[in-house]
């Protein structure tokens, strides 16, 4: 392949020509630590790295300065990294990167490394995974050195991607806190929305909406094809996949037929709120038995506000209360028809599931764009690292 004018092939790939490669070892200093996850203390003073992606807290540091850190073993190896300017400690198998020559950013080597040192250690390996990391694999790493200049471009445009992100992790979660506490308040009566008054009834789920309305049955014919949902393509309300099927060669479980609205309960492990608001109008749609389907009745009950209910408290602790004591997390239709819920009228209902459902709304294209803000910044990684893209 035709280089480009201005860059060369090298042992790590194509770069630019004014760019050069050396060995880590000639970059930096790398050790470990000497303490053990057991030394690490609740609410410590500083930092404590352990081979995981958690940072653990300690009240000694045995260094203080700019490292990046990796695990030695165990999990993680090959796939935690962190970056700290400060005072720190850290557990006997996590590796230390610091001291760096005046030639290599600090951060822009963080960038590099945990972009690239994974693929390095696999392709060190004939298993399928690896189980440590030795000196070497760190040591005789070659690095592609941009001139100083331009190494402190590329690590300050990736912090502010960095900043981006965070911000948006924190607003994610803040947004989260809120509408968990909107649930509470709206769903129990003690906050009412504007124009809403008179008293809420504490109904059984049963005498209010159809549980399990349709099947498939035995008579269906064998080519009847749909799409299916199973209980490991539902992720907290959010349906994750499906599957084409054709009636006589489905898993047997394939059996709830499905309408727009209808609410999917997840009555294997409920505990976990693999639960779906069922919003897509095309039919021949069918989930699991793993499901108890209920279909809500026109005008008495709302499916939003029923399914929102379903990650509330009151919902949530009477399921735990079935599970108690039990050698199978599951209850069945019977026990969904049992559950109680507090019911206003019609329109408050519909009301209430429409300030909650906005509130998703806006959770979700928050989302969305912090799932295309991360695929931003690997693509601007791959581009800056390796010189493609030039910020000089």
């Amino acid at each position: 392949m035709e280089l480009k004018p201005g860059y060369k092939q090298t042992e790590v790939g194509v770069i630019p020509e004014d760019w050069y490669i050396d060995a880590l070892v000639n970059l930096a200093s790398i050790t470990t630590g000497d303490k053990n996850t057991q030394d690490r203390v609740e609410d410590g003073a500083h930092p404590f790295f352990v081979r995981s992606q958690t940072v653990e807290r300690i009240n000694s540091f045995s260094f203080d300065g700019e490292a990046v850190l990796t695990a030695g073993d165990g999990v993680g190896t090959g796939k935690i990294f962190h970056y700290i300017k400060g005072k720190f400690d850290l557990h006997q198998r996590v590796y230390k990167i610091s001291g760096f020559h005046e030639r290599l950013d600090g951060y822009f080597f963080y960038l590099y490394f945990s972009n690239n040192f994974y693929s390095r250690i696999m392709q060190m390996t004939a298993k399928s995974s690896v189980d440590s990391v030795r000196r070497e694999m760190i040591a005789d790493m070659k690095i592609p050195v941009p001139l100083p200049g331009e190494q402190r471009s590329i690590a300050a445009a990736m912090r502010d991607v960095d900043a981006l992100l965070g911000a948006l992790t924190q607003l994610i979660a803040k947004k989260r806190d809120l509408k968990q506490a909107t649930m509470q308040q709206l769903l129990t009566g003690q906050n009412r929305l504007p124009k809403f008054s008179g008293e809420w009834e504490v109904k059984r789920l049963g005498d209010v909406v159809d549980v399990d309305p349709e099947n498939l049955g035995s008579n269906t014919a064998a080519d009847y094809v749909f799409n299916y949902i199973s209980l490991e393509d539902v992720d907290s309300g959010v349906l994750r996949s499906y599957s084409e099927q054709v009636f006589y060669a489905a898993p047997s479980r394939a059996r709830r037929k499905l309408r727009v609205g209808d609410i999917l309960v997840s009555t294997v492990r409920p505990n976990l709120k693999s639960h779906l608001l069922f919003k897509i109008e095309v039919p021949r749609w069918v989930c699991s038995t793993g499901f108890s389907v209920v279909r809500c009745r026109d005008g008495v009950t709302n499916p939003g506000y029923v399914f929102f209910h379903l990650f509330g408290y009151g919902i949530s602790r009477q399921i735990d209360a079935l599970l108690t004591g039990s050698n199978y997390p599951a209850i069945n239709g019977g026990d969904v028809r049992a559950l109680q819920i507090p019911l206003p009228g019609y329109d408050e209902q519909t009301a209430i599931a429409t300030v909650l459902s906005d509130m998703d709304a806006e959770l979700a294209a928050l989302e969305a764009r912090l799932a295309k803000t991360r695929a931003l910044k690997q693509g601007m990684m791959q581009e800056l690292l390796t010189g493609k893209t030039r910020l000089v």
